[in-house]
């Protein structure tokens, strides 16, 4: 399994740990940058308030090395690990098959939303398989493969004004995250507004001095 450097955003001890994988052959073997971890990263780090350490994979698309990977990641204490990559219906894509896989529970709702926010924009959304699955107290996370898929996907959709028309899927993770015991994710509303019910929310992060 190949395996890229960890990304730390931070050694703060306050820090949230986050898994990111790419997964694919050609890039983890070099023929071509990985865009997928770097994308991930940006919308992360632009998107939540706590500070982050990322612990990145850019594996190839084997199914037992998929698996392992999850499995390495919620045991390194990733709260949150999202994927990229070999989610479609071509006999390499078993992203899916590999993280049900290791799954407690599976999420269907977060891959329902992500290919109707797809629909919107290409009508081969119904050829993906992402899917979500809870493992331990990690929520793992399949996403679309290209960079700009991945940050619609995370966002949603938002009208010339800025007006939100069709929810992300990340609006949910932050409360996911809460109810499987996992730290409290705050968001920058202007990048993507978390949902909580009103006697869920805390106080905000005080902002470092």
């Amino acid at each position: 399994m190949s395996t890229e450097p960890t990304l730390q955003a931070t050694d703060r001890p306050d820090a949230v740990k986050i898994g990111i994988v790419s997964i694919s052959d050609r890039a983890s073997n070099g023929v071509y940058e990985d865009q997928g971890l770097p994308a991930l990263q940006d919308w992360l780090t632009r998107a939540l308030r706590n500070p982050i350490a990322f612990e990145a994979r850019l594996i190839p698309d084997e199914q037992a090395g998929i698996s392992a990977a999850l499995v390495e990641l919620v045991e390194a204490g990733c709260s949150l690990v999202l994927t990229t990559g070999g989610t479609g219906p071509a006999l390499r894509d078993v992203t899916p098959e590999a993280t049900l896989a290791v799954a407690d529970k599976e999420m269907p709702g977060f891959g329902e939303q992500m290919r109707q926010i797809s629909l919107h924009f290409v009508p081969t959304a119904i050829l993906s398989r992402q899917v979500a699955v809870i493992r331990s107290q990690s929520l793992i996370i399949n996403l679309p493969g290209q960079p700009k898929a991945i940050a619609e996907t995370l966002t949603g959709l938002k009208d010339a004004d800025g007006k939100q028309l069709v929810p992300g899927i990340f609006a949910a993770v932050p409360y996911c995250i809460d109810l499987i015991g996992g730290p409290y994710l705050e968001t920058h509303d202007a990048v993507c507004k978390a949902f909580r019910p009103k006697n869920a929310v805390r106080a905000p992060r005080m902002a470092p001095l």
